[in-house]
């Protein structure tokens, strides 16, 4: 997989979840500098954050995994590792215990949200401060319905063909995510790079089929504890940066967030869709750099 190095410079971390199986995650900055651990979505990968990365890692250390299946991490097969919410949570765990993480700064995107926020519940002491990028830890609101395209990947055998032999999720994503401006060529082809064949998208599919609707699907009652409890963050500073035109975590999410967390600080991005760092990138740059403290 070749990335440009001016685009993506950092160097390759690798950390077994379990023998056999690889996590790959970029830490940048000073080993004893504030941390601040960002988790990607789908079907992204670390390279979601690279502005941030560079951004902040002369005054952070900056740790950006990048999920089992995702980016430049392994991509096992079923038989050898649970594609589902729970199991992505003990990753990070583990990964955090392994590098020794206090005083986290999460910043979480799309799944990173679920992933994250589990994690958290599991270890709120660790967690110092929360950016929040159109995301969600909790279910479906009782307003919002699920978009036909993600119902169609998700439950049909039509739609694991479109997301696993024609790309079309990652693809797709890279053109529909973005509404302010189109991506360059080359960060588009960056952005779907790692999920060049039918056995390295299996973790796109895997997560749209993991979405949690019902109580009898898997990861449902996790992510139900998780959003029940999210109040318990309320008392140490949240931020949310939210791109108004995402078409799937859109207002019905935020105003839950904001229900949840009723003293955060919300950005709003009119124009900005899913992918907001694409879009908005250089206005939430500083707005994160101030709210972790870079030059004040």
């Amino acid at each position: 997989m070749q990335i440009s190095k001016e685009l993506y410079p950092f160097a390759e971390h690798w950390f077994p979840v379990e023998p056999g199986i690889r996590m790959h995650y970029v830490d940048e900055g000073e080993r004893d500098a504030p941390v601040v651990l960002m988790l990607h979505g789908n079907p992204t990968w670390s390279f979601y954050w690279r502005r941030l990365i560079k951004a902040l890692s002369p005054t952070h250390r900056v740790i950006a995994p990048d999920h089992i299946g995702c980016g430049k991490s392994d991509k096992p097969g079923d038989d050898d590792y649970t594609y589902q919410l729970g199991r992505r949570i003990t990753d990070i765990e583990r990964l955090v215990e392994h590098l020794g993480l206090r005083d986290v700064n999460l910043m979480v995107h799309d799944w990173g949200g679920m992933i994250g926020m589990g994690w958290a519940h599991r270890h709120p002491q660790l967690v110092s401060r929360l950016v929040l990028l159109n995301t969600a830890a909790f279910g479906l609101p009782a307003t919002k319905r699920m978009p036909a395209s993600l119902w169609l990947a998700r439950n049909t055998r039509v739609g694991a063909v479109l997301v696993r032999g024609l790309n079309a999720f990652a693809r797709g994503a890279t053109r529909l995510c973005v509404t302010r401006r189109p991506l360059t060529a080359e960060v588009r082809e960056a952005l779907i790079a790692p999920y060049d064949s039918w056995n390295n998208r299996r973790a796109v599919l895997r997560f749209v089929q993991d979405i949690p609707l019902r109580a009898t699907d898997p990861s449902f009652e996790i992510l139900d504890e998780v959003g029940q409890q999210l109040g318990q963050f309320d008392d140490r500073p949240v931020m949310i940066c939210w791109g108004d035109r995402d078409f799937v975590f859109d207002e019905h999410f935020l105003r839950v967030w904001e229900q949840k967390l009723p003293h955060a600080d919300v950005h709003r991005f009119a124009d900005s869709g899913h992918y907001v760092l694409e879009d908005a990138g250089e206005e939430i740059e500083p707005l994160v750099m101030k709210f972790l403290g870079v030059g004040a």
